[in-house]
C-alpha cells in the first residue's frame, strides 16, 4: 500500500499550517498511522498530490473553487489534536489506513 500524504494547509504556509502538521503528526501517532506530512498555503494545495488535506474551516469557501482530488478535513482549530484524531479516523478507516 502506498504511503499516506497528509497536507496542513493555512493562507500564508507558515506558522498555523505548520503547528497544525505537528498536531496531524501527534494524533497519526496516537492512532499508529504512518504518514507523509507537509505543510503549505491554499495556492500551493490545490495543485499539491496529498492523500488528505488539514485546513481552517475559515478556507472552505475558497477550497470550492477548486477540483481537488484530495479528501478535505476542515477544522475549527487546527492545533486541537482531539478534533484531528475525530475527523481524521473515518477518513483513514474508509482509505483502509486504520483498522476498523
Amino acid at each position: 500500500m502506498k504511503k499516506l500524504s497528509i497536507l496542513a494547509v493555512c493562507g500564508a504556509g507558515l506558522g498555523s499550517s505548520f503547528a497544525c502538521e505537528m498536531s496531524i503528526e501527534a494524533a497519526l501517532k496516537d492512532l499508529g498511522v504512518e504518514a507523509d506530512l507537509s505543510h503549505c498555503d491554499i495556492s500551493s494545495a490545490t495543485s499539491s498530490r496529498a492523500d488528505i488535506i488539514m485546513t481552517g474551516e475559515n478556507f472552505r469557501s475558497q477550497f470550492q473553487h477548486y477540483t481537488i482530488n484530495a479528501n478535505i478535513i476542515y477544522l475549527k482549530r487546527l492545533v486541537d489534536k482531539n478534533e484531528i484524531k475525530t475527523k481524521l479516523t473515518p477518513i483513514l478507516q474508509e482509505m483502509g489506513h486504520l483498522a476498523i
